[in-house]
Order: structure tokens, then sequence, then C-alpha cells
């Protein structure tokens, strides 16, 4: 028996801001895909003996953060000197190998695959765009997406709006009529900051 987008999101316990939405935008990592786990394995080997410094809490708090950007962050709370740019090839390195053990959030999967074809759908991530490629490649959704917006897209990225309005720009949908499906506080600032509403994602229960 197939279940409807409104009985999904009901499962998740998502309830839709008021309004009409033209365009929905999914962040990738933690949203549609169960890959913040694999994520913070990379990151911990990356980092070596720097590792202990950086806990899930400061990971999690960090969500939708360029990749380079969370480096220089730690650069510049622990008098670091590490390289970001190394740092975050070596990290996304790490990430790609794992990429074939990520599974769907499958409620947020199933949304997009109910919604494909009747709305413009976009994501919107503080990732490489090749790594979130490749993970919407491993759920086999990449090709339910209008545009796939990544952190080589946009001078800023999250909590920076330029991610979602950049999104917004190539689906040809105003920013205020857009939806944004977000898991971390980043994301949903940078939703705010671009002038569209959001809902938060919950983790996948462990």
């Amino acid at each position: 028996m197939k279940v409807s987008c409104a009985e999904l999101l009901a499962i998740m316990e998502i309830k839709l801001p008021e309004g009409k939405f033209e365009a929905y935008i999914f962040d990738c990592d933690g949203t549609l895909a169960d890959s913040m786990p694999l994520h913070y394995k990379a990151w911990c080997l990356a980092l070596g003996e720097h590792a202990a410094d950086f806990t899930e809490a400061i990971f999690y708090e960090l969500g939708g953060t360029p990749t380079e950007r969370i480096v220089e962050i730690l650069n510049d709370r622990h008098g670091y000197s590490m390289p970001p740019r190394e740092t975050a090839e070596y990290k996304e390195e790490l990430f790609v190998k794992m990429i074939p053990e990520i599974l769907p959030i499958e409620p947020v999967v199933e949304i997009v695959n109910e919604l494909h074809g009747t709305i413009p759908l976009a994501v919107a991530s503080g990732g490489a765009r090749e790594i979130v490629l490749k993970t919407l490649n491993a759920l086999g959704i990449a090709d339910k997406f209008d545009a796939i917006v990544g952190s080589d897209d946009c001078a800023r990225g999250k909590p920076h709006p330029d991610p979602f309005l950049t999104a917004a720009q190539r689906l040809g949908v105003e920013p205020s009529k857009c939806l944004v499906f977000e898991d971390s506080k980043p994301g949903m600032e940078a939703a705010e900051a671009a002038g569209m509403k959001w809902v938060l994602v919950p983790q996948p229960k462990r």
C-alpha cells in the first residue's frame, strides 16, 4: 500500500509551516542520507592527534558548514596549524570510501520519490558537489532533483543563505516560495537568512 507524502510527514512528526510552496529544497547529509556517523568517523581519522578535541557535539554543532571552514574553525579555536584545503580533501577521500555504507533516511527519501515530477526539487548541501552527487547516486535518487548545489557552487556556505538562494535561482522559484528540509542549526539559519520557511528533520534513532 502506497503511503502519501502527508502520511510520511506525520510518521516523522514533521508539520509543514503554513503557506503554499512551489519548490522543496533538501539538505543532503543527515536529511536525505543517514551519513553523519560516517562523516564523523572520517573526520576523526583525518584529524589524527587532534581528533580528541573534535567531539560529536562539536561535529553536530558545525553540521552543514563547508569542510574547509570547519578546519579553519578548529585551527582558530585550538591554535592548530592544519592546512584547511589538504585536511578537507583527505577527510573527503576517507568519506568517499565509506559511501557504499550509507543508508537513506527513508521517510525523507520517500517524500522525494512521492513529489518527483509534481514540484521542483533541489539539494543544497555544505559538502562538495562531487561528494553530494556520489551520495545521492548511492541512494538512487540523484535523478530526482532539478538542481544540486554543493559548497563549490557558492562563495559562502551555511549559515549564509547562498546555497539556498543559488538553489532557488536554478529552480526559477522565488525564495519565499521554497520550503527547506534541514537537520542542522547552520542550515536552518541559512534558510531563514534566505527568506525561506524550513522544517527540522529529526535524527534517526539508533
